[in-house]
Parts: C-alpha cells; sequence; structure tokens
C-alpha cells in the first residue's frame, strides 16, 4: 500500500500529531486489487486544526467545508485531495447529513460511512490497516454490506440505494441478503432525492464496466436497479416492458430484459438511447395489441422521460432521435436511393444510428455477429464516399448567394438547395457549379 502512497501524503503524515488515514476507495480498491481511485484522507482532527497542518506542510487550501469538516487541498504538484475530519452524522431526509458532529473515534467514523468495504483504514505512517467492522472480510468475498443495520443506511439516504447498485456493477461484487431486502424495502426513499442526482446516479450505473473494466458491469447494475424495485420508480414506463413476450422467430426475451440486454452490448455513447429505445413498445401494445408505431411514440416517450430526470437538452435530442429511427430498414427492403438520402440527411447521428441498431440486433438472440441492416447501410456510404457524395450542404458546389444571382429570394432559397442537395446524393456527378447552376435555372422556370 506505501508504494502508492504520493511522498507529499507521507510528509504530511509524519508531521501529524495522530495518525493519517487514506480510506474509502483507495483503500478497498486497493485490497481488491483494483487500479487506485481517488486519494481521500481522515483523521481525528477538526478541519481547522488540519488546515494548519497542512498549510504548514506546504499544501493549498483549496476549500473548507465547516458544516461537513471537511477540507480540499492540494500540494506542490497540483494534485488534490480531500480531508475529512472523524464525525458522526444525522439525517432527516435526503442524501445530506442534516447534523456532523466531530469525534475522535474511528469506529463511530466507520459507521456513518454506506458500505463496509469503503470503511476500513490505512494508517499512512504506521503502514497498518485498520478495519473497525470487518470491510476487508467483504472486500474478500466480494459482498457489499452496510456499515450498520441497513435499514438505518438506506432509511437515511436514499441515493445509496442507486449507489448500492453501481457499487455492485464497477466492482463485480454482489449484496448480502440482509442489504439486498433493506434496499427493497426502503426502495422508496429515492423519492426525497433531486431528479438530477438520480439522473447523474442512473448515468453512471450505465458507464459501471468502465469504472475498473468490469465486463458488462452496466448491465449487472442495471439488472440490481431492477431488482430493487428503484427502476419501477424512476422510470416506470420501462418495467412495464417486464413479461411482455415478443415474436419468437425475432426475439428470445420480453422487453423489458431486451431492453437490458441492449445496453449490456451497446457501445458507453449510446446506453442512455439503448436504455430507452424499445420505451415506446409498452405503451403501444397496452393501448393498440400491438408494438407497432412504438419508434415514434418512443422518440416521444423518450423525450417526456429524460425532461422528467432533467437530462440535458442535447443528450434529450441524442436519444429521442435514435428512438424515432432505430426501427429504419429492419426488413432490408428500402431501395438504395431511400437509403442514400437517410444517409445525408442523417449523417450527423449516423454512426451512433449503426451503433444503437447493431445492439439491439445482438440483443434479440444474443448474436453478436453484424447486423444485416449496418453491413448494407455501410456498404452503400462507402460507395458514396468513393464517389465523393456530399453529405451536407456545406459540401454543394453551388452556394445560397449563387441562387439569389439568379433571381430565388426567400424560402425558396432553401427550397432549391435542399433539391440540388438531393440530386446529388443520387447522382454525385451533378455537384459541379455550372451543372448546378443550370439545374438551378430549370427548377426557377418550373
Amino acid at each position: 500500500m506505501k508504494n502508492i502512497i504520493p511522498i507529499s501524503l507521507k510528509q504530511l503524515a509524519e508531521n501529524l500529531p495522530c495518525p493519517l488515514y487514506l480510506t474509502g476507495g483507495v483503500v478497498r480498491n486497493y485490497l481488491a486489487k483494483l487500479p487506485p481511485s481517488d486519494f481521500d484522507i481522515a483523521a481525528p482532527l477538526s478541519d481547522e486544526e488540519f488546515a494548519d497542518y497542512a498549510v504548514k506542510n506546504n499544501f493549498k487550501i483549496i476549500s473548507i467545508y465547516k458544516n461537513t469538516f471537511t477540507v480540499k487541498i492540494k500540494d506542490e504538484n497540483n494534485e488534490c485531495y480531500e480531508f475529512s475530519s472523524f464525525r458522526n452524522e444525522s439525517y432527516e431526509r435526503g442524501h445530506i447529513p442534516s447534523q456532523a458532529n466531530f469525534t475522535k473515534n474511528i469506529t463511530e467514523d466507520a459507521k456513518r460511512r454506506d458500505f463496509k468495504c469503503n470503511a476500513v483504514y490505512y494508517d499512512i505512517k504506521n503502514n497498518v490497516f485498520n478495519d473497525p467492522l470487518g470491510g476487508i472480510s467483504d472486500i474478500n468475498n466480494k459482498i457489499i454490506s452496510t456499515v450498520i443495520e441497513p435499514d438505518k443506511v438506506f432509511c437515511n439516504d436514499g441515493l445509496r440505494l442507486m449507489r448500492l447498485c453501481r457499487l455492485c456493477g464497477e466492482l463485480d461484487f454482489t449484496p448480502d441478503e440482509d442489504t439486498f431486502n433493506s434496499a427493497r424495502k426502503f426502495k422508496n426513499q429515492i423519492d426525497f432525492i433531486s431528479k438530477e442526482r438520480i439522473y447523474a446516479e442512473l448515468k453512471l450505473i450505465l458507464s459501471a464496466d468502465t469504472k475498473y473494466n468490469k465486463t458488462y458491469g452496466q448491465y449487472n447494475a442495471l439488472k440490481l436497479l431492477h431488482k430493487t424495485g428503484l427502476l419501477e420508480l424512476i422510470i416506470p414506463e420501462l418495467t412495464l416492458g417486464e413479461n411482455m413476450a415478443q415474436r419468437k422467430d425475432f426475439h428470445n426475451w420480453d422487453v423489458l430484459e431486451h431492453t437490458f440486454l441492449t445496453v449490456k452490448y451497446a457501445p458507453l455513447e449510446i446506453r442512455l438511447a439503448a436504455l430507452l429505445h424499445d420505451i415506446g413498445k409498452p405503451y403501444c401494445f397496452i393501448k393498440n395489441g400491438s408494438f407497432h408505431g412504438h419508434d415514434k411514440e418512443g422518440a416521444e416517450l423518450a423525450e417526456k422521460i429524460l425532461k422528467r430526470l432533467k437530462a440535458p437538452k442535447k443528450e434529450i435530442n441524442q436519444v429521442k432521435i435514435l428512438t424515432a429511427l432505430h426501427m429504419y430498414d429492419l426488413n432490408l427492403l428500402t431501395k438504395t436511393n431511400k437509403i442514400k438520402l437517410f444517409i445525408a440527411k442523417n449523417h450527423d447521428i449516423y454512426f451512433d444510428l449503426l451503433k444503437i441498431k447493431q445492439a439491439d440486433f445482438s440483443a434479440c438472440k444474443d448474436n453478436l455477429n453484424t447486423c444485416s441492416t449496418v453491413l448494407k447501410w455501410e456498404k452503400i456510404r462507402n460507395e458514396m464516399v468513393e464517389s465523393n457524395t456530399p453529405f451536407s450542404l456545406s459540401e454543394l458546389k453551388i452556394k445560397g448567394g449563387d441562387l439569389t444571382e439568379l433571381g430565388f429570394i426567400d424560402k425558396n432559397i432553401k427550397i432549391a438547395l435542399d433539391r440540388l442537395f438531393k440530386e446529388c446524393v443520387i447522382n454525385p456527378q451533378f455537384n459541379n457549379k455550372n451543372k448546378l447552376l443550370q439545374l438551378a435555372k430549370e427548377i426557377k422556370n418550373e
């Protein structure tokens, strides 16, 4: 452990009148043989006492949070650390403590944390671990249990419910029986957490595999989010798909499991869209008895859900478009020219659309072969590139000013440019200024 500790922290520990501990993720990860996380430190010193010692040892104070006895510092190499005084906490509602009290007792400090695996301490100066609650055993057994009775942990802080799911995905750990049962019991505590915080945790769950390179960690975390009952409270429209059967010739799974598998096989950048791509299926089936039109209905539902979760506008737009288009040319019957126009029109999201189509295909029957639609579209697009097909209006060899000189005015300029663009997508050899000017004159004379 001592080999991964920065020299500045070692020197600070030598000059304190009490032990300085590493705690939280960095200790847990070392014991679990995972990459190190942030270096969080703690000691039985008040925030002000610690800040004085830190300055004397060439650290700079970034900020002090007196309500939580927390000090953020950085060393001479601009490496940042967060110090917390030993403390105990009390809660009312939500994830922010209503009161914090300083203590010198390491066990009390451990009990105000969430899970035992995060409550192991490492004494930097003396090179020893301090494990007041048995967290090392949990780490060795790859389980997550709470620092005190789980009912009290989850009753105090509803965000810890989602954090449990995320950590299980990130670490490839499993909650023990009491912790899991308590999470289900107190799932409604999530109602006291802001939508912004819920959305942030959901995004972390969807990227859980990337934290420590745990294959399909996002799938495992998402499944646990469902098993605890939290997903039903966060996105009830999604869990309506549970036990909703699909055509056996296309699907091995019900709508909800297919959704989870789409997230499993999706690359990180489109996982939110993967989660919501079939959100319209339960709605359409309940309303009409079939899934027909679920892509268009789903786009509207996805937008509504993400607005409810306070998602950024850019992500809402991406998910809405991908949901609306993910069924296009599913039967491979769309003609080549229509595909060319479709690719050109949607070129800004084309590659994301390929990814959602591939993940959707793989999730139907756990088939990791390349989706037939992807093969078809890429063949067409490669031909378009080879023939210098324009993929945007800016690539046309004629501009709005040229049309103005020909006598086009106002909205007619845009209409003409759109027609010229479509012509060049189908016949890229026409993307020549003289030819386009001639075509524009013909359009004007119509």
